[in-house]
């Protein structure tokens, strides 16, 4: 079904079954397959591919050359139906792939609204993107990777399967994250190591000085006190602050790697 008020180009394939909404703009020779959904006001500039079960986002912007919605790059995938979910008001640079989930993964590759994709950044199956990421030229995350809100991922960095990035953390550039990162970390070095938090992104944030003051307290704590990393979590949990409730239900939460720790 393609809304009235959208506008294709001539040179441009839409697949029967595609469903285009109001005001998209479907720029020449993007191709669009049969399951794809637009919802209102999406523009994809030209030479975009779109195919598989994949949802756009309203007021999202795709750019030359991405590859949105192709099947997985995992051997163990043999063709079962699965799905990518895309939020609003992403930003998606050329070059930038996206593939749908793998059964085995749970079936769904999603990705949060307000994103911004750099040319060439991947987001591998069934990796769960949240809302105001940014990931910058060439970065890639591997399956079943979980980012959460307000993350920052550096230039040619890569994050390895399984591995679970809290909120807020940022990734400096030509970093490779095998461990967990907890909420508002900083990493960096070739071999990821935390190394501090994202003063300067809670800041811009807004955070209070004062929960910034109890999150660099809680760091110190769990990066030097006694016993176990779960252990000092564990003792950090009767906090007040939000902010260190949150690095406090990550570190406990369910995960298949262990944690960055500082170097």
């Amino acid at each position: 079904m393609i809304d009235a008020d959208a506008q294709l180009h001539a040179a441009a394939v839409i697949e029967p079954g595609a469903v285009i909404g109001a005001g998209c703009v479907v720029g020449p020779f993007c191709a669009v397959g049969p399951e794809v959904r637009l919802a209102e006001g999406v523009t994809l500039h030209s030479h975009v591919a779109l195919t598989g079960q994949t949802e756009i986002g309203e007021g999202t912007e795709i750019f030359p050359f991405a590859s949105i919605g192709a099947i997985p790059q995992d051997k163990k995938f043999a063709g079962e139906k699965t799905r990518l979910v895309i939020g609003k008001r992403n930003r998606i640079r050329e070059g930038v792939t996206m593939n749908t989930g793998t059964e085995g993964g749970g079936g769904v590759t999603r990705v949060g609204d307000d994103g911004l994709f750099l040319a060439n950044s991947h987001i591998a199956h069934d990796a769960q993107v949240g809302d105001r990421v940014v990931m910058v030229n060439c970065a890639s995350l591997a399956g079943h990777c979980v980012v959460g809100d307000d993350v920052i991922i550096g230039g040619l960095s890569g994050v390895h399967q399984f591995v679970r990035i809290g909120r807020g953390a940022i990734i400096g550039a030509g970093t490779m994250v095998t461990h967990d990162v907890i909420p508002y970390g900083l990493v960096h070095a070739a071999r990821g190591e935390l190394a501090g938090l994202n003063l300067v992104g809670l800041k811009r944030s807004g955070v209070p000085k004062q929960e910034i003051t109890a999150l660099r307290a809680a760091y110190q704590a769990l990066a030097q006190g006694e016993g176990s990393f779960h252990e000092r979590a564990e003792r950090l949990s009767s906090d007040q602050s939000k902010y260190v409730r949150d690095v406090v239900e990550f570190v406990l939460g369910a995960s298949d790697r262990s944690f960055l720790t500082q170097g």
